[in-house]
């Protein structure tokens, strides 16, 4: 699967999986209604990439095209392909109504052929990973034909008729073209992906006016009355107090040779994703905005970039701030993981082990090709397998090793999508517990109720949507590999534009849960505001009451561990 990848963020696509809403909210008052007193109507829109996407092939009968980057529809040279969407849309708020909908693809390298169609798909128990032309169902009623012209970005749908509320809706694209095909990016490409948009109209309720403060309040019940405190009680002998009982100091919270905490959680966040700002600066502001200095200092690097920069090792080695760095490393730009096994990055590799020790000898967390399953292509002799990336792990960490890299902690990356945890290859990423010192997590939770991935924080850390294939994260790590610290190293929550009190909720609830989960030992959080395709903002601070639920978490002990 072709993915276009940025240097230090990777795409939106392997980072959140496949997103969906995108709660974009643009809510543009529409002036006073007959809506009753205290009410008026606003507009919005809400934006949904499909949960499911593939086309099918007349010739190819079991084909199933479920991870590919790009759909079909049309004929050529007698097959006949028709390309399959499936949309979630979750529960709407109250007083909203759809007021308009619409479908809108956007067009590959590929020219349009002169017509596309757009069908309702009753069915909508298919699923993208079991998706052929045997198994496929019947179109419904066409819903709607465009003629575009052969050089066009997108095609565009009406589908106002069909979408009303909440539920499940599938269509088909097809061609009426006999020597030609419709290719469209499929949701593998994140925001350029198929969207599907929905108009809304809402009731919004004006504020009541604040009332004017009388000059003789009424007295507040007693209970609630925050001016009064409660009476001391009575001291028989102030002179003498009672002594107070000892109170032990707790223990100090230190880092072992592997970085592992001796007690608490490691805290840190990456910072500043997909904007200008510099990475160093990005986290200090995150710092000062979250109110606790990060333990962990968290970059990404490719291919000959060598590492850890100058200005990593200051950020590392600041004498009142000291972080522990965490930089991710595709070593195989350029190469396939099978090249990098049989040892054609070799020369790269070496030339970081020499840097490292000319440069710096304190441990750190080094994450070897971050979020494989996004580039995994399972295809015998593609180099790309789960197998490849297995065996392009082991060579990797073997070779540092070999050239007397002692401080690099092996850290290994998952990334929180079902579709790929469910997948026969899976488990044939992890290279084995001789070689990974660390296993981590990216994953992400939209606030928007009945939203993909809407959930909280336990939810984030072991969701599952089949057990007997995958148990969820947090599970696996717990019963299979006991002996592996586990850290959250990339989380954050989506905010939902229309009701910010659904992030601070779920923030609310996160240091009870994590505590809760002993085996996590470190949380980093990924801070930024327009990542591409996400459904809304993840900054902790898209609202002041997602900020103040974030600062509790910050400012709670648990995270007071010391690095040097």
């Amino acid at each position: 699967m072709t993915q276009s990848v940025t240097p230090h963020e990777g795409s939106a696509r392997s980072r959140f999986g496949r997103l969906l809403p995108v709660a974009a909210i643009a809510i543009a008052v529409a002036g006073p209604l007959a809506l009753g007193t205290g009410a008026f109507a606003a507009t919005s829109t809400l934006s949904y990439s499909p949960t499911d996407d593939a086309y099918i092939s007349g010739a190819r009968v079991n084909l199933n095209t479920g991870a590919a980057d790009k759909l079909v529809a049309g004929t050529l040279n007698g097959d006949r392909m028709v390309t399959y969407l499936k949309f979630k849309v979750g529960t709407l708020a109250a007083g909203s109504t759809v007021t308009g909908a619409t479908v809108t693809l956007s067009r590959d390298e590929h020219k349009l052929p002169a017509t596309v169609t757009l069908s309702v798909v009753p069915g909508t128990g298919w699923t993208e990973a079991a998706l052929t032309r045997n198994n496929a169902p019947a179109l419904g009623s066409v819903v709607a034909t465009v003629n575009p012209s052969a050089s066009a970005a997108t095609v565009t749908f009406d589908v106002s008729k069909v979408i009303t509320g909440a539920g499940a809706y599938a269509f088909a694209i097809t061609s009426s073209v006999t020597n030609d095909v419709a290719r469209f990016r499929s949701a593998e490409y994140g925001a350029t992906g198929p969207q599907l948009k929905l108009t809304m109209q809402n009731t919004v309720s004006a504020p009541s006016p604040t009332p004017t403060k009388s000059v003789t309040p009424s007295p507040s019940p007693t209970a609630s009355k925050p001016a009064t405190p409660s009476p001391s009680p009575t001291v028989s002998n102030p002179a003498t107090p009672s002594p107070s009982p000892t109170t032990a100091k707790p223990a100090e919270c230190t880092v072992d040779a592997k970085l592992v905490p001796s007690c608490g959680v490691l805290w840190g966040a990456a910072a500043g994703g997909f904007s200008t700002t510099p990475r160093d600066q990005a986290l200090k502001d995150w710092e000062a905005v979250t109110g606790r200095t990060a333990s962990i200092y968290h970059t990404y690097h490719t291919g000959d970039q060598l590492f850890p920069t100058k200005t990593e090792i200051a950020m590392a080695s600041d004498p009142a701030r000291p972080r522990l760095l965490m930089p991710n490393w595709k070593v195989a730009d350029g190469y396939t993981w099978a090249q990098v096994a049989a040892g054609a990055a070799d020369a790269r590799i070496d030339l970081e082990a020499s840097y490292l020790k000319a440069n710096y000898t304190k441990p750190f967390f080094l994450v070897i090709h971050h979020e494989p399953e996004n580039d995994v292509n399972a295809t015998a002799g593609s180099g790309m397998t789960a197998k490849d990336y297995a065996a392009m792990f082991r060579h990797v960490v073997d070779r540092l090793r070999s050239n007397g890299v002692t401080n690099a902690v092996a850290t290994l990356t998952y990334m929180s999508y079902e579709k790929w945890n469910n997948m026969p290859w899976w488990y044939d990423l992890y290279p084995g517990d001789a070689w990974v010192d660390w296993i981590t997590l990216d994953a992400y939770v939209n606030a928007q109720p009945g939203g993909f991935h809407y959930g909280d924080f336990n939810y984030l850390v072991n969701r599952t949507t089949n057990k007997a294939a995958f148990p969820g994260y947090y599970s696996w790590v717990t019963s299979q590999h006991p002996n592996k610290p586990f850290m959250v190293s990339e989380w954050g929550v989506f905010d939902y534009a229309a009701d910010p009190t659904q992030k601070a909720a779920i923030y609310a609830k996160v240091l009870q849960q994590l505590k809760a989960l002993p085996a996590i030992k470190g949380l980093m959080y990924f801070d930024a505001q327009n990542a591409p395709g996400a459904p809304g903002d993840l900054r902790v601070n898209s609202s002041p009451q997602s900020l103040t639920e974030f600062k509790k978490i910050a400012a709670d002990p648990i995270f007071n561990v010391t690095v040097k």
